[in-house]
């Protein structure tokens, strides 16, 4: 029984000193046999906002008139008329013989071409469209939309950039991957 106690201490001395010598060969930290994985955040330096402008135009038609054409308006032969009876008359006044015949005519004239003249002179004349023609133009509509976001961030004092489809606030997560180079 005793060489049995001695045999159990023996054996678990031993397992103590290999368990520790183990421990102690693999240093201060875990042995990883990979890289290493975890998430951080970093903060946001600038997020610009970047736009799409597409443009759909259309066409906008309308008519026009392009000329126009003068008409006199109706004529009244009232003042001519009245005009060639008064001045037939003063001419009657004067003269003796067939003078007074000529100036009789004569009066008659000019009096008609004063009546005729006085009386149609604020006559309008009428402005009437000649054709018209379609013109046409095209308009612009443009409209603009975010299609995402360049983004500046600061991670451990060094910037980095990235495009990113939403605004990520103050922060952004990171993925952070540790691994050993092998020269």
């Amino acid at each position: 029984m005793k060489t049995t106690k001695r045999f159990t201490a023996l054996a678990l001395s031993s397992a103590l000193v290999l368990t520790t010598a183990t421990a102690c060969a693999s240093g201060p930290y875990p042995r990883e046999s990979g890289p290493i994985h975890y998430t951080d955040s970093a903060r946001v330096v600038s997020s610009t906002p970047i736009y799409e402008e597409t443009n759909r135009p259309s066409r906008e038609c309308w008519r026009e008139q392009t000329g126009y054409r003068t008409e006199p308006g109706g004529r009244s032969y009232g003042g001519a008329l009245l005009g060639g009876i008064v001045g037939g008359v003063v001419g009657h006044q004067f003269g003796k013989g067939s003078g007074r015949d000529a100036a009789t005519a004569a009066g008659a004239m000019i009096g008609a071409i004063t009546g005729d003249n006085i009386d149609n002179r604020d006559r309008s004349r009428q402005v009437r469209p000649v054709e018209e023609e379609e013109r046409c133009r095209t308009v612009d509509h443009w409209t603009r939309r975010i299609t995402g976001y360049n983004v500046i961030y600061r991670y451990q004092g060094t910037d980095y950039s990235t495009f990113m489809p939403y605004d990520p606030g103050a922060t952004v997560r990171l993925n952070v991957n540790i691994s050993v180079v092998d020269h």
